[in-house]
């Protein structure tokens, strides 16, 4: 036997395995829908600060976008490495209901053995509370198309509101953190639940995705009622669209009836690890980053203002006529006001990979090791076209905070509508 011939028989072992257990796991669904609700007191609605160990996996929405942000995030990018849509259908109904489990706090079972795995679950969350673990799905606009090539015939099935990003000025994107068919967004107060999470479903993805990129992310732990701090030392999300507006979110985060049923209920979610050259920031003066920002660092309100809530006032003026918030200030460039009403909504979190070594493309072009950590950030809107990709065209062009920030990889991904219970997660897209 050839070794290509022995290759093809080790993916068809594995492929018959992975369908088997997910015939399985897929019939099981309502019973985990079952177990959840018995553990999981308490629904996304309502839900505020950390006074709820566990968020219910299932509901109209997916959970993991409107709840009060966790503490850490651990986000996975996948490829697809089965042509098969029966795969990536068996796939999702497994993820949905291993997710259900672990957001309830609950290990994997029996009915989830991967396929060369010895145990259903890998045990380093074992006794350890959910911690308001969500688990958010995604899918990439390669699953769709990917090398002009239509893989699983859902080419007709992409909205119009799901583009290619297009790039951006300054982008300097590793493709190997970039992109990906599908994509896992687990958050927790506990960063090993979040990281145990994507781990199972890694496991369980075996012969089917492997993992693309992955990045974890933090959020302060302070009282929940101050906006959180950049590492740039500035408040941030003063602005950020109200996760508890209803009408706001429909307008600008739920998509509707133009997604098509799969992902009515649904949002676009855009992603990028965004590098801070924090050793070229720390030698600005205060007054020049405050410029910059357009907010004074200290209260986090406009410049010229003492409130961090105060409204943006583009029209004041200094002594000498000059705008207060400089025409190139973050701020200014980020404001609805500026941006014909654009608002999209915002759950960063602050990562820290160490050091890398480091060739600055500002001056004075320093070379050396230096912090690679910065901003993940994360955005939902319910059309990239009139959210991300009208706020950040203009930023990334003249926003005084270039000199300091590089986009270095991300992607946008498409989050369908939560799963009822006995259904997964974009099952009206891939059985359609």
């Amino acid at each position: 036997m050839s070794a290509s011939d022995d290759r093809a028989r080790t993916a068809r072992t594995t492929r018959r395995g992975f369908l088997s257990a997910a015939a399985g796991v897929a019939g099981a669904v309502g019973v985990a829908a079952e177990a959840s609700a018995r553990t999981a007191p308490g629904a996304l609605d309502g839900a505020t600060g950390k006074d709820r160990v566990r968020l219910a996996f299932r509901g109209r929405f997916q959970n993991g976008v409107a709840c009060p942000v966790q503490a850490h995030t651990y986000f996975a990018a996948f490829d697809l490495i089965s042509e098969a849509r029966a795969d990536v259908a068996a796939l999702m109904a497994v993820w949905t209901a291993a997710a259900e489990r672990l957001t309830a706090g609950l290990p994997l079972d029996h009915g989830f053995v991967s396929p060369k795995a010895s145990e259903p679950d890998s045990g380093e969350a074992a006794e350890l509370p959910a911690n308001r673990l969500t688990v958010t799905f995604g899918f990439g606009p390669t699953l769709f198309i990917k090398d002009e090539h239509d893989r699983y015939g859902l080419a007709a099935r992409r909205p119009e509101a799901f583009i290619d990003l297009p790039k951006f000025v300054g982008d300097q994107l590793v493709p190997q953190r970039t992109g990906g068919d599908l994509c896992v967004q687990a958050q927790s107060d506990d960063p090993q639940a979040a990281f145990h999470a994507v781990r199972q479903l890694a496991r369980l993805a075996e012969g089917v995705a492997v993992i693309r990129w992955v990045q974890s992310g933090f959020t302060p732990s302070y009282d929940a009622k101050i906006t959180p701090r950049n590492l740039m030392g500035f408040k941030d999300g003063t602005l950020n669209l109200a996760a508890g507006d209803s009408k706001a979110m429909d307008r600008f985060v739920w998509v509707g009836e133009e997604g098509g049923p799969w992902m009515r209920n649904g949002t676009y979610m855009v992603v990028r690890p965004i590098r801070i050259a924090l050793e070229h920031w720390d030698r600005m003066k205060l007054a020049f980053q405050e410029q910059t920002i357009g907010r004074h660092k200290a209260s986090g309100a406009p410049i010229g203002a003492k409130d961090e809530f105060a409204p943006l006032d583009l029209e004041a003026k200094d002594k000498d006529g000059n705008g207060l918030i400089a025409e190139n200030a973050h701020v200014r460039l980020a404001a609805p006001e500026t941006n014909d009403g654009a608002q999209i909504l915002r759950r960063s979190y602050t990562y820290d990979n160490g050091v890398s070594y480091v060739a600055e493309r500002w001056p004075p072009w320093r070379q050396g090791m230096e912090f690679d950590a910065g901003l993940l950030f994360i955005c939902f809107q319910r059309d990239p076209r009139t959210g991300f990709v009208k706020l950040f065209e203009r930023m990334s062009k003249f926003d005084m905070m270039n000199q300091f920030v590089t986009h270095t990889g991300g992607g946008l991904f498409a989050i369908p509508g939560g799963a009822a219970p006995g259904r997964y997660i974009g099952q009206a897209l891939l059985e359609a």
